[in-house]
């Protein structure tokens, strides 16, 4: 087992990891900003490096930097966490090579899984249903309108690189399709620095089911069920739940058993997630996978009683996984409220600042998983989250009721949060009846 571990990270990621370290014990260390220099994970490190400026940029996804605090701080393995380079191959690389192991996958299924056409030929060839679509990229736009008319208007554009809904278009005709490309292949090529993109089916109206998976180096691979994260907000989840509502029994065994192939037949050990869209008739596509810990891992933790990131860990410093398939069990509903420093009567603005008082809800069932304390300052600099909501209770109804009693609870004077527009989807007829889909928010809450 590790004896001290890096965490390339910020926030409540960062401090999550470094509990689940403490209770191992195993000693951490954390990187920093200048602008965080006061955050919650900061201080509860065993030891704390800052690796530069307030830019994203500057800091947390220099990787020299990095590799640097690990150097100096003698650790025996990085945890990435999400976002920033978690799902960065080279940074993966650059890790071993340095002699830190990375606890994630290797850098190749990595880089495999993270190019979501070669994902998509990968799903194809392990059996997983996908959308009907392009085969391979469109380099073409003459050949693009031909294959469009194959597979039927209308039809998403994806981008091959990276996620949350950039280089993605929808073209409803013919002569929507050559203009949504060029949009789709800039904005791509902007932001990750890949314009190659594919073309699949539009679903309308779909929800968005993804299912955990854990995997080790014995060739022991594990799904820890499905959770729903259709409510979303310009491809930004806003709610996630588990164990999906309203997916009928034969779908959620098949859809499990499918993420279990798409992750065997890719040589993964560690966490990941399989992401799949369902329709109205509850078959189900795949879409992505995302080679690392999830945001809403939480309510996964809930529902099976396994601590994720300790699992993470222990696979990395190559144990085998702590249970079999049939030691897991769904026990109850869980659901999570991404907590963001956001005005929801302003368009959703993001909205840092000093806290001056915070008060943290709490009670039977209820989870906080947070960075922010009173007397924080929100920095500007980075994603808007500040916390993270997790119920757990005996089933749907009642965790609904508890999330509205403990969302009532958040107090962050001195900045807006999304709390309250939380509390007015968990009354929405739809959301209660667990029919919404990734349209919801924008067709029910208009300007929202």
């Amino acid at each position: 087992m590790f004896q001290k571990i890096l965490i390339a990270n910020r926030g409540e990621i960062a401090v999550r990891i470094i509990r689940a370290c403490r209770e191992l014990g195993i000693q951490s260390v954390a990187v920093y900003s200048t602008a965080d220099a006061d955050s919650m994970h900061v201080q509860l490190a065993d030891e704390a490096y800052c690796v530069g400026g307030p830019k994203s940029a500057d800091s947390y996804l220099k990787i020299d930097q990095i590799i640097a605090a690990a150097e100096v701080g003698d650790v025996d393995a990085i945890h990435p966490g999400y976002g920033f380079l978690a799902e960065n191959a080279h940074f993966n690389e650059v890790c071993r090579s340095s002699g830190f192991e990375f606890i994630g996958p290797s850098p190749t299924a990595m880089e495999k899984l993270g190019d979501k056409n070669t994902a998509r030929s990968m799903a194809i060839a392990n059996e997983v249903p996908v959308v009907p679509g392009s085969d391979g990229l469109i380099e073409d736009d003459a050949a693009a309108i031909e294959t469009a008319k194959e597979i039927g208007f209308p039809v998403l554009i994806k981008a091959t690189a990276g996620g949350g809904g950039k280089g993605m278009r929808v073209a409803e005709t013919a002569d929507d399709l050559e203009n949504a490309l060029s949009q789709a292949r800039n904005e791509a090529q902007a932001a990750f620095g890949n314009g190659g993109v594919y073309l699949e089916r539009y679903i309308t109206s779909p929800r968005h089911v993804e299912v955990q998976v854990i995997a080790d180096h014995h060739g022991n691979v594990c799904h820890l069920f499905e959770r729903d994260c259709s409510v979303q907000r310009r491809h930004q989840k806003l709610i996630e739940e588990a164990p999906s509502p309203n997916l009928p029994a034969d779908k959620r065994k098949a859809i499990c058993e499918a993420a279990v192939r798409m992750i065997r037949g890719a040589d993964y050990s560690n966490a990941a997630t399989v992401e799949f869209i369902v329709d109205q008739n509850d078959d189900f596509f795949f879409i992505e996978v995302n080679a690392r810990i999830q945001v809403e891992h939480p309510v996964t933790e809930m529902i099976t009683g396994v601590d994720l990131i300790k699992e993470q860990i222990r696979v990395a410093s190559g144990e085998k996984l702590s249970f079999k398939q049939d030691d897991l069990k769904v026990i109850g509903h869980a659901m999570e409220c991404r907590i963001n420093a956001e005005n929801p009567d302003k368009n959703f603005m993001p909205n840092p600042g000093l806290i001056k008082k915070f008060y943290a809800p709490g009670g039977l069932g209820v989870r906080f998983d947070s960075h922010v304390y009173g007397g924080y300052s929100v920095p500007p600099h980075y994603d808007s989250m500040i916390g993270k909501l997790i119920v757990h209770c005996v089933d749907r109804e009642q965790a609904i009721i508890t999330m509205r009693r403990a969302l009532a609870e958040i107090v962050t004077d001195g900045i807006s949060t999304t709390a309250p527009f939380h509390d007015v989807v968990l009354q929405h007829p739809t959301f209660v009846e667990g029919k919404h889909d990734t349209k919801f928010v924008e067709r029910e809450f208009t300007g929202k």
